[in-house]
């Protein structure tokens, strides 16, 4: 299966394992409460799987990669104790608690989430020494004499023998105590993420266009050539800091992240025409509603690659204006509550002998203490913590600039927070404006160029594969959007159906 199902497959066993009776008990008891075992190629994105399933289901993740472990850290180091049996005093042999083990339990004290993951990956490259007690722990969860506290799902990670030496075979001794799940590259699924993770635009036309090259192993003379999700998603990172650094990127750059000859190289040639395409299809103009009849021209009479990275040229544009409007609207949000919390505050007669000053420092401190604990948690994604970071400094902007003001009444401080506060939303508006001017501008040169035409159906298709995008068009409407959306997409819909039904025609004929 591709790593979407994957994810739901263990955001449904988290659901499962942690529900509890009517007397605190959980539903499937901890020894029917099996590990999950993730297995496939490696860099599909097994890990960051494990990451967003913690997140989005507000449990705490401890991982490790049990390749970095000797057997002494998994299950604890050996000392001497001494207890009397039949009334004589024996030495015995015990092991303190796992490095593993006690990561559980100061994540639990760190974080103050009782429940969680314990994440191990590469699981089935143990070293010699090591693997007995790797097979323990999914068998029995617990690492030499301690087990994994209640509440905990155990999930591990491996690939499979063809792409790693050192990898050991799960006997059925094991394989039927897990909940073993195979998962495979899928790059329709993948894009999905990348829109979310803000991949490189030029790496997303490029995938739309070679598909095949998303995900590539091949053994050869000279030894492995491959590339992989994760090296798409590591190369768009440092991409993106080159362009920022004005760094050359080249073919030599590309190959060490795209470890395929023939990819780095199709890659790097594709990056020079998508930085072309930029400057000569004046991508800012055609987003600003500029003069767009020289390109509608060209484009009209372009092979249908190079439609497909324009599209993908205005797709960035659009995802990062999106993107913004997304993270300002989180951030006012935020910045909403805590001066709701405030004004509660100020107005309590509780606090009405307290200094204004002490009431906004005890709340901005407050909300840094949650702040950090979901931080260390993991449970924010990159944009909201973003946003939770410039929610934090407007607040201690708010309380700086009342305190330069002289303000000396609590009325008169919440009033200089209210007006910043004002500003705040403005950008927010602004965000939200300019994004959805881009939408409409975007829409309106490709009616011009195409008009419904099968390139349409593949820009609404990625406007729908992005989150961002589908999240401010729900929030803020879009009336191309929704038109398209229902007249093609259905349409589209249709013809597949059609087309199975015709298939099925012909096969019964060949039957009968």
């Amino acid at each position: 299966m591709n790593i979407k199902r994957a994810k739901e497959e263990i955001k449904n066993a988290i659901t499962a394992y942690l529900a509890k009776d009517e007397f605190g008990e959980y539903r499937v008891p901890t020894i029917r409460q099996r590990p999950i075992l993730l297995m496939g190629a490696p860099g599909i994105g097994k890990t960051a799987v494990m990451e967003q399933v913690a997140r989005e289901c507000g449990v705490a993740l401890v991982s490790y990669s049990i390749t970095h472990h000797t057997r002494q850290s998994a299950i604890g180091l050996p000392f001497i104790s001494h207890k009397t049996y039949g009334g004589q005093e024996y030495a015995v042999t015990e092991y303190t608690m796992s490095e593993i083990i006690a990561s559980v339990y100061d994540k639990m004290e760190q974080t103050g989430l009782k429940e969680g993951i314990l994440f191990i990956d590469e699981i089935n490259c143990a070293s010699e020494t090591l693997a007995p007690a790797m097979l323990q722990f999914l068998q029995c969860k617990t690492f030499g004499a301690h087990k994994v506290p209640s509440g905990w799902l155990i999930a591990a990670a491996g690939n499979p023998p063809e792409y790693n030496k050192s990898v050991r075979e799960f006997d059925v001794v094991t394989l039927d105590r897990v909940k073993k799940i195979d998962v495979e590259p899928d790059v329709a699924v993948w894009k999905e993420y990348a829109y979310r993770q803000g991949i490189h635009g030029a790496i997303l036309s490029y995938l739309e266009i070679r598909k095949d090259h998303f995900y590539a192993m091949e053994t050869t003379v000279d030894g492995k050539r491959f590339v992989t999700a994760r090296g798409w998603e590591d190369l768009s990172t440092v991409l993106k800091v080159h362009e920022e650094m004005n760094l050359p990127v080249d073919e030599a750059l590309v190959s060490q992240y795209l470890q395929h000859k023939k990819i780095a190289k199709d890659f790097a040639n594709y990056l020079d025409l998508y930085r072309k395409y930029r400057t000569d299809y004046r991508v800012e103009d055609i987003l600003q509603g500029g003069d767009t009849k020289q390109a509608v021209e060209r484009l009209q009479n372009a092979p249908f690659d190079e439609r497909l990275s324009v599209m993908g040229l205005l797709l960035s544009r659009l995802s990062e204006g999106f993107q913004r409007a997304y993270e300002a609207d989180l951030t006012v949000t935020g910045l909403h509550g805590a001066l709701l919390e405030l004004k509660e505050r100020f107005a309590s007669p509780y606090c009405a002998e307290t200094p204004w000053e002490k009431l906004f420092a005890t709340l901005l401190e407050e909300r840094e203490n949650a702040f950090a604990r979901e931080r260390k948690a993991g449970l924010l994604e990159k944009t909201a913590e973003r946003a939770r970071l410039r929610e934090l400094e407007r607040l201690q902007t708010y309380g700086n600039e009342a305190k330069k003001a002289g303000c000396r009444e609590k009325e008169d401080a919440f009033a200089l927070c209210k007006e910043r506060f004002g500003t705040e939303t403005e950008k927010r508006q602004k965000a939200i404006d300019t994004a959805a001017s881009a939408l409409e501008n975007a829409f309106a040169f490709l009616e011009e160029a195409f008009g419904a035409g099968q390139e349409m159906v593949v820009f609404i298709t990625e406007l729908t594969t992005n989150f961002y995008s589908v999240k401010f068009i729900s929030e803020n409407g879009s009336a191309q959007y929704y038109r398209y959306n229902e007249e093609l997409l259905f349409d589209e819909k249709q013809k597949t159906i059609l087309q199975e039904i015709e298939k099925a025609k012909t096969e019964m004929n060949l039957l009968f």
